[in-house]
Formats: structure tokens, C-alpha cells, sequence
């Protein structure tokens, strides 16, 4: 039976995580690709915590989403520049995650993100997988793989240059665009946040805009940095303040020693509780 089984040419099974790319080679589209990223990550945190005390979840930043088997393998896979994942490990079998393969776990992400460098039409793109007369597989869009296969119920298209953001949500088998609520956000029901855009300054970047969450009732979802920052402000506060008091009482107690004892006397102030 093994010499038969030998004989047998057996299709190699599905790769893993572990021997799939974790990348294509292709170089970062801008520099404000990386802490926009972070800043998304680092803000939500503690939220996706909340909703997951068992720490069932995954954060993919520009790695790949391997959907169908192809040679080489990267034209098979897509890498969102953020995307979410509930309820899954994040590390497989004590090995961090390399990519995210969906015929190995089944679970589509939630909300997949583009940090459109351009005017956003590649991240439009809804040309359908195909095969030429050549024989030939084009490779399909973008928004034809998240919206057709994939099925991520929000795709968001941020446009880097504009800072305008495109929201989209999957309804039955197609993305219909989103409208901002009152505050110019979109709500991501199932995350319980709210997402937009807004004008500060994050790391030693200048002020300028940033994709960003906020929670459901309109607060805005801070990074561990900006926590720190509103704490130190908060006690210097505090101490000012304290310090103020300490200078008001201690000029109370010299103008009252500058009275007299019938001064005093008058206040209704023991000149001896002075000394």
C-alpha cells in the first residue's frame, strides 16, 4: 500500500500563513502611510479589548489577505493597508501572524481600509476576475475582491491628499456608500465606533488630517501618547492649583499679622491662634 501511495502524485496541501509572502516587495505609498496606521491601532486598542476579554482578535497592517491560490502566490492575495479580524487568535500556534489566509480560517474581516495615495481609483477598481483568450487570469480590483469574495461588510477608501474618506457598507451581495452622521462620521456598528477624520498632530508629524475613531456618543478615542499627555497636563493643573492656594493663604496669614489685636479682635480672630 505505501509503494502504491508513493506512486500516486498527491496535490501538495494549502500553505499556511507561515510559507505564504508576508509581502510583495512593493515599497510604502507615502510617508504618512505608517503612523496613520499606528494611530488607528494604538486608539482602538483598548476598545477591541472590551469587546474581546479573551483577546480573540487581529490587527493586519499592509499585510495580505490570501484568497485564492495563484503563482506567484501574492497575485492571490490583497493587503489592505488596515483591516480587523474578530474572534480569531492573534498568533497561530505561538508564531506571530505573517498574513491572514482565508482558506485556513474562514472568518472575513470586519472593515478593511485603503490609504489612497491617488485620487482613489485603484481602490475604486471593480474589474472582475477573468481569464483572457491567452489563457491568461487578469488580476481583479480591489473593490471587486472586497465587495465580490471576500465580503468585508465596511471597506473605507481614505484619500491621503484630499483627506476625504469613502465609506461602504455591504448590502446583500453589494457595497452601498455610506452617509455621515450629524458629526461627519460613519458608524461601525459591530466595532461600536464611529470613523472620520480629523485635523491634529500625531508623533513629530505636523498638524495636519488623520483618519481616526471616536466612540458612539462622539469622543474621540485617544492613543496611549495622548492619554499621557491629557494625565501630565491634568496634575500640572493640579499643582498650579495647589500652589495658588498654598500663595493665597500664606498673604492672608501676613495681611492678618500686619492687624492689630483689636483689628483682630473686630474679625472675630484670636490674635494668639496667629502665633
Amino acid at each position: 500500500m505505501t509503494e502504491i501511495l508513493n506512486e500516486i502524485a498527491l496535490p501538495p496541501p494549502f500553505p499556511d500563513h507561515t510559507q505564504l509572502p508576508e509581502s510583495d516587495g512593493s515599497f510604502v505609498k507615502n510617508f504618512q502611510e505608517h503612523p496613520q496606521s499606528l494611530i488607528l491601532t494604538d486608539s482602538i486598542n483598548s476598545t477591541l479589548q472590551r469587546l474581546h476579554p479573551d483577546g480573540q482578535y487581529c490587527i493586519g497592517q499592509d499585510c495580505g489577505i490570501y484568497w485564492r491560490e495563484t503563482e506567484p502566490p501574492e497575485k492571490g492575495a490583497e493587503a489592505p493597508d488596515w483591516f480587523y479580524v474578530p474572534n480569531v487568535p492573534p498568533r497561530l500556534d505561538g508564531v506571530i501572524r505573517r498574513s491572514y489566509v482565508l482558506w485556513r480560517e474562514y472568518i472575513t474581516p470586519t472593515i478593511a481600509l485603503e490609504f489612497a495615495s491617488g485620487d482613489g481609483s485603484e481602490e475604486r477598481d471593480r474589474t472582475p476576475l477573468s481569464r483572457s483568450e491567452m489563457g491568461e487570469v487578469t488580476k481583479p480590483g480591489k473593490f471587486w475582491v472586497y465587495e465580490r469574495v471576500m465580503r468585508i461588510p465596511y471597506y473605507g477608501i481614505y484619500i491621503v491628499s484630499h483627506g476625504t474618506l469613502e465609506m461602504y457598507h455591504l448590502v446583500n451581495t453589494s457595497y452601498e456608500r455610506m452617509t455621515p452622521n450629524e458629526r461627519g462620521h460613519y458608524s461601525i456598528t459591530p466595532m461600536q465606533v464611529e470613523l472620520g477624520v480629523w485635523r491634529g498632530i500625531f508623533l513629530n508629524n505636523p498638524e495636519q488630517l488623520w483618519l481616526r475613531w471616536w466612540d458612539l456618543d462622539g469622543n474621540l478615542l485617544l492613543t496611549g501618547h495622548e492619554q499621557v499627555d491629557i494625565e501630565r497636563q491634568e496634575k500640572e493643573q493640579a499643582l498650579q492649583q495647589l500652589e495658588q492656594e498654598q500663595q493665597k493663604r500664606q498673604q492672608l496669614a501676613q495681611r492678618l499679622k500686619s492687624l492689630t489685636p483689636e483689628q483682630l479682635q473686630a474679625l472675630g480672630i484670636d490674635a494668639e491662634m496667629l502665633n
